[in-house]
């Protein structure tokens, strides 16, 4: 069996390949050929779902180019995406990607550039779509991916419960006063704790919250010049911070808690707060939910930054080995723009429309009506996060909640493991870190050997 070190070599240099852990899901390879027909492979979550449905008696009507669906769940997805494009099989014109494969597929010319469509295409708007989600699909001053939808996080709260104890949110929370909220509404409620922080391993669970509240304290997974910092003293400090929050406050079986158990206990009146994805209000505004009306929304906390909420997207990239990249560009047009979201709202509900990617959608009346309680919030978290400069020194690659490197997935889910540990006391911080920053340390060695050459 390789080690642990060893073995985030041995990931790494597979680039991207996540492990496959679900069924075929719609479909399991790609359709039928001719000029007018596209074949699409993306993840089955519900608003690509919507975009299924409404394909045929909408896009295609209006442009006769047929679109073959490839829908799989997300582990299966990124699994075939990268071995799609890391291929260049073609088989495939456009795939959802995210805004932390965009980048890395760019630098390996997997993924084709889309500045030149953009620019014959004034109808588009790029303008339109939020600066942050432009910045983190781009790379040496092209686009490479148009965003479907997209997040940042922030702090959701029991307007209520706080009242009750005769608090008031600040406007802009600090980490510290979280933490001196979370230990007065504690037991506010028979049952209920004081914060819902995810606990669970993951580079993708523990490590989003967490990586957000390490750049704010003032650390960063690794320097400018590729040096490990992960027992350095920041990135310490808000771990062991995070760590003791939630053993002191949070939410029963934190070590297993990732987004969906946060969000039934919010809707279950378990926890008084919870620290996460913009996305989460839509479910916490549902007509259905017991906390609809209840929530209050801040941004995410922050100590030495002005601001700390996260970026990420799901959005589009054309294959760059695609013989159909013109028809290619219309479906990403289409998916990605203002009309779109207008049909979705019409044909299926505004609170299905997938927001967070154009400043546009925050003047809709109707879905201004449906997503009231939030919408403000979620638009200024996502214009205000910054992928290039997410903390108080420069970074050696983009991210917010996660360094965009082909080896993160793989560091990140094993130092998360220690730190889910530490949470569920069976060791220290102290010890999880001086075990992460080892497995970091080997990963920047690899960088800082390919700049000394």
């Amino acid at each position: 069996m390789l080690s642990r070190r060893k073995r985030i070599g041995a990931v790494g240099v597979a680039v991207l390949m996540t492990a496959v852990t679900g069924c075929a899901g719609w479909g399991g390879g790609a359709g039928g050929g001719g000029q007018d027909s596209i074949n699409v492979l993306m993840v089955n979550n519900p608003q690509m779902i919507d975009l299924q449905k409404l394909t045929a008696d909408n896009f295609t009507k209006q442009t006769g180019i047929k679109v073959n669906f490839t829908v799989l769940p997300e582990n299966d997805v990124r699994d075939k995406i990268s071995q799609e494009f890391s291929s260049q099989a073609g088989q495939y014109d456009v795939a959802s990607v995210s805004n932390f494969e965009i980048p890395i597929y760019a630098k390996s010319k997997w993924i084709a550039p889309l500045s030149d469509y953009i620019a014959k295409d004034p109808a588009f708007d790029q303008d339109d779509i939020l600066k942050p989600m432009t910045q983190s699909m781009s790379a040496d001053g092209k686009i490479y991916g148009e965003p479907f939808y997209g997040e940042s996080s922030f702090l959701m709260y029991r307007k209520d419960v706080l009242a009750a104890k005769g608090i008031t949110m600040p406007a802009k929370p600090t980490w510290d006063e979280v933490a001196d909220i979370a230990a007065k509404v504690d037991n506010a409620q028979p049952g209920m704790r004081g914060i819902c922080l995810r606990g669970q391993p993951g580079w993708g669970q523990i490590f989003a919250p967490l990586t957000t509240v390490v750049n704010t304290f003032g650390g960063t997974w690794f320097t400018k010049d590729w040096q490990a910092q992960v027992n350095a003293p920041a990135f310490t400090e808000a771990t062991k911070f995070y760590v003791d929050l939630v053993r002191a406050h949070g939410e029963a079986g934190a070590p297993q808690a990732g987004f969906t158990e946060c969000l039934n206990n919010t809707i279950q009146s378990n926890v008084a707060m919870w620290y996460d994805a913009t996305s989460a209000a839509g479910s916490l505004e549902a007509p259905n939910s017991p906390v609809k009306g209840k929530m209050g929304y801040a941004p995410a906390p922050v100590k030495a930054t002005d601001h700390a909420g996260w970026l990420y997207a799901w959005a589009w990239g054309i294959q760059e080995a695609s013989k159909k990249k013109d028809n290619a560009w219309k479906f990403v047009s289409w998916a990605s723009g203002k009309d779109y979201e207008k049909l979705v709202g019409q044909k299926v509900g505004w609170s299905n429309v997938p927001a967070g990617k154009r400043a546009s959608t925050y003047e809709i009346p109707e879905y201004l009506k449906e997503a009231s309680a939030f919408a403000a919030p979620t638009k200024s978290a996502i214009e205000n996060a910054d992928p290039n400069n997410p903390g108080t020194q420069p970074r050696p690659a983009p991210g917010i909640q996660f360094v965009d490197i082909p080896e993160f997935p793989d560091l990140g889910t094993q130092v998360s493991q220690d730190v889910s540990s530490a949470i569920a006391g069976r060791m220290s911080v102290d010890e999880a870190l001086k075990r992460g920053q080892g497995l970091a340390d080997d990963v920047a060695e690899r960088y800082r050997s390919r700049q000394a050459k």
